[in-house]
């Protein structure tokens, strides 16, 4: 069975930083790519970022320059560093997998930002 932890979320006031964090357990070890999508209440849900399990990664055009994927392999984890965040970058931040081919969603953290 297939588990997420994910942290890291909170309250943070514009211009600030978060770490999200997401470790995949249950999977043994054969998991693909892996990514952070974030859903606001009324929208579709958007891909933040994507990395593959040899490093490549992908951003959407609102995270560029400001936000940082990495990844852990022997973990299977891994962290979304956030910076000079935004009102708009408020949302519920979800960790999705590909484990064996099939992509699988965690519970998600929510990050708000505000004054």
């Amino acid at each position: 069975q297939v588990q997420f932890v994910e942290s890291g979320g909170g309250l943070v006031q514009p211009g600030g930083s978060l770490r999200l964090s997401c470790v995949v357990s249950g999977s043994r070890n054969n998991v693909y790519e892996m990514a952070w999508y974030r859903h606001t209440p009324g929208k579709q849900r958007e891909l933040v970022t994507l990395i593959t399990k040899r490093g490549r990664t992908t951003y959407a055009d609102s995270a560029k320059g400001r936000f940082d994927i990495s990844r852990d392999n022997a973990k299977n984890a891994i962290y979304l560093q956030m910076n000079n965040l935004k009102a708009e970058d408020t949302a519920l931040y979800i960790c999705n997998a590909n484990v064996w081919g099939t992509w699988y969603w965690g519970q998600g953290t929510q990050v708000t930002v505000s004054p």
